[in-house]
């Protein structure tokens, strides 16, 4: 059974007395541990699908189901829930919390979420994904103390903290060196190879083109090509 299967999506925003189709009769199945691609020009409808597979958005018609459970069906409450539990967002805003420093923002998803651990498996945790990271050194400053390409080495490490069964990135090495690129991307797909953890990227990146065994090419909102590798 797939973990994610778009079915017939459409998504419309009304601009005036017409409607503009951000996703198109779009249909997709994604299986556990595929390392995804999702690539395509400015307004081809990435970001829209990565909303609606992320749990943020709902589509104008079709189905979402994940791991078999349509989410059209759930409430807002079950949604939240779902989506705290099963998937980890990489943004391409940071959305760290100013006032926690490096270590406090990426341990925070095990102290709020439902996946509490001890505090020193949480200390371990931590540590481990910093100092994969190149970031262990900092783990006392701030967010406002780091430059832009650590904030978001910062934020991946808050995304992968919990061990979700799903992460959705989106521009996941935009901010970065090609060097700390390839350093986080060569970690992804570690943890892809041994949490087994499902990796879905929207990206312009053909280094991340080349390291996933699943692409797919949007243009305006429809699939233009897909490959499996």
């Amino acid at each position: 059974m797939p973990v994610i299967s778009l079915q017939n999506i459409n998504k419309i925003y009304p601009m005036g007395k017409m409607d503009v189709y951000a996703l198109n009769d779009v249909s997709l199945e994604f299986t556990a541990g595929e390392f995804i691609s999702v690539a395509g020009p400015s307004g081809s409808g990435k970001t829209t699908m990565m909303n609606i597979i992320g749990l943020i958005d709902r589509p104008s018609g079709g189905k979402v189901l994940m791991d078999g459970l349509e989410t059209g069906a759930l409430n807002r409450g079950e949604l939240t829930k779902l989506r705290r539990e099963t998937i980890g967002f990489v943004f391409q805003s940071f959305n760290l919390l100013p006032v926690l420093s490096v270590f406090e923002n990426v341990e925070l998803p095990l102290v709020i979420g439902k996946k509490r651990e001890h505090k020193k498996k949480r200390k371990e945790r931590v540590e481990y994904l910093l100092e994969e990271m190149g970031l262990l050194e900092r783990r006392n400053h701030v967010p406002a103390e780091l430059s832009g390409g650590q904030q978001q080495r910062v934020a991946i490490a808050r995304a992968l903290v919990t061990r979700p069964r799903i992460i959705i990135a989106d521009e996941p090495t935009a901010n970065l060196d090609s060097a700390n690129g390839e350093r986080i991307l060569e970690l992804m797909k570690k943890i892809n190879r041994e949490e087994h953890t499902t990796f879905i990227f929207s990206t312009h990146d053909p280094a991340i083109w080349k390291m996933a065994n699943h692409v797919v090419f949007l243009r305006d909102g429809r699939i233009e090509s897909e490959e499996r590798r």
